[in-house]
């Protein structure tokens, strides 16, 4: 699960002029952000690492990170309103299903002048090319009911779309395997174009108000930088 070089060194170069001091990253598993040295950074997962590498094959034999805080990164409840420097979540939003409840969250959790750090993937470089783009509306509408009345469609989506199931068997089987074992697809979609007005759209939806610092498309990727104001 180890990225390539290149995106771990754009990462530290578009990071290196904004994170300061103590923060967290969220689900950095095998590839965490290279920081500068003075900084400090406590790694948030949802399970411990013994547990994610029997959840995740791909893991078995890969060095992860010490999670020292076990947590729902989408809220992070053990982490203190306004207590951190920075949040850095990479490939992580694209598996939330109320993205801008987690956006809303993670601004709480830094403190004022604090950063967000974000990569997600470009969908046209990834396994998401043939799906539809989310919408500014669905996201809005997954932030009323946190996602659960879109969560079935998006299943058969991703399975028939990304799974490439056929039948209606094939389709129901896969379904309840994802369910069974607890894993998280790609539930929302984006290209650099739709990212960006997202957040920009954001930036007025939200009650939690900031500014967009950084954004580039690099490589098979989106990094943004946002600044909680």
């Amino acid at each position: 699960m180890s990225l390539p070089p290149d995106v771990i060194a754009n990462r530290a170069r578009i990071a290196a002029p904004y994170l300061r001091g103590s923060g967290i990253e969220i689900g950095a598993l095998d590839s965490p952000t290279p920081l500068p040295a003075s900084t400090k950074v406590r790694y948030v997962d949802l399970h411990a690492a013994a547990e994610l590498r029997g959840q995740f094959s791909n893991l078995a034999d890969a060095t992860l990170v010490p999670v020292d805080i076990v947590d729902d990164g989408e809220k992070l409840n053990a982490v203190e309103d306004a207590s951190t420097d920075f949040v850095v979540a990479n490939h992580m939003l694209e598996h939330c299903e109320n993205p801008l409840g987690t956006l809303r969250h993670h601004l709480r959790k830094v403190k004022p002048g604090g950063w967000l750090f974000y990569a997600i993937p470009e969908m046209r470089c990834s396994f998401d090319s043939a799906r539809p783009l989310t919408t500014f509306d669905h996201l809005v509408t997954d932030d009323a009911d946190g996602g659960a009345g879109s969560r079935r469609a998006h299943l058969v989506e991703w399975v028939t779309q990304v799974a490439n199931m056929k039948t209606g068997a094939d389709i129901e089987n896969k379904i309840r395997d994802i369910e069974r074992r607890g894993v998280t697809i790609h539930f929302h979609v984006w290209d650099s174009n739709s990212w960006l007005d997202h957040l920009c759209r954001a930036r007025y939806y939200l009650a939690e108000p900031f500014q967009i610092r950084h954004f580039e498309l690099v490589g098979p990727e989106i990094v943004s930088v946002l600044r909680r104001n």
